[in-house]
């Protein structure tokens, strides 16, 4: 089950070369895209952390059934864990991309001028310039509600593999989050891995083909079978 990033939706390139991974396998595969983002209705700006989490929750309850593997990207490594404490029966594993958590305190409201706040507080909404197209809108709903998700204050009490995939040279989340993230599971069964040229999205053939990787070898105990069901050589 896929978990897109904020702003991002289930066409992005990492769902699409999910799904015809898991295509190629028999491997049943689902992706959506949270309220107010892609093809769901809604609009983005009425969303917040509480939200979206609830919406995978519910993809999680009423569409899939067994053991899932939850790959989160960005925001959506957050909500993946978040669902993964809700649901800690449902979760066989959790691929973070980029993954994080508490990104609308950490990496948003603190990132804020003193003026930025208080128009946001006064507002209710401030737009941010976005490199990856039309300014980013943030309300002040996301900021407060994100508050009650925090994660990385305390421990995060799962069991399930993780594994984390970062980019050192990602502009958007610091790549040190992975180690914050990791520190924090209580899960014994964590990786990291990072890519020292590699950005946020990590969405070039390499680090699809890490995805691959990554998500074989937690369908397939065995690893030589899992390096060739993502296309790869044993070494």
């Amino acid at each position: 089950m896929f978990l897109p990033g904020f702003r991002s939706d289930m066409t992005g390139d990492k769902a699409t070369a999910l799904a015809a991974f898991c295509a190629s396998r028999g491997q049943a595969m689902l992706r959506f895209d949270y309220s107010g983002h892609g093809a769901s209705g809604g609009r983005f700006e009425d969303g917040t952390i509480g939200i979206w989490a609830q919406d995978a929750l519910t993809v999680l309850d009423r569409l899939t059934a067994g053991p899932v593997i939850l790959v989160g990207s960005s925001m959506g490594g957050w909500l993946a864990l978040v669902t993964a404490l809700h649901r800690p029966e449902r979760i066989a594993a959790i691929v973070g991309i980029a993954a994080a958590p508490d990104f609308t305190e950490r990496l948003m409201w603190d990132a804020m001028t003193f003026e930025e706040r208080a128009r946001l507080t006064r507002d209710g909404i401030l737009l941010i310039p976005s490199q990856y197209g039309e300014p980013t809108p943030i309300t002040w709903v996301l900021i407060e509600e994100g508050r009650t998700h925090m994660l990385l204050e305390g421990p995060i009490s799962l069991d399930c593999p993780v594994r984390l995939l970062h980019g050192q040279a990602d502009p958007d989340v610091p790549w040190e989050t992975a180690l914050r993230t990791a520190d924090r599971l209580t899960s014994r069964d964590v990786e990291i891995v990072l890519i020292k040229d590699g950005d946020h999205r990590l969405s070039r053939p390499r680090d699809l083909a890490l995805l691959r990787r990554t998500l074989a070898a937690l369908l397939t105990p065995d690893g030589g079978e899992a390096l060739a069901e993502a296309g790869m050589e044993p070494a």
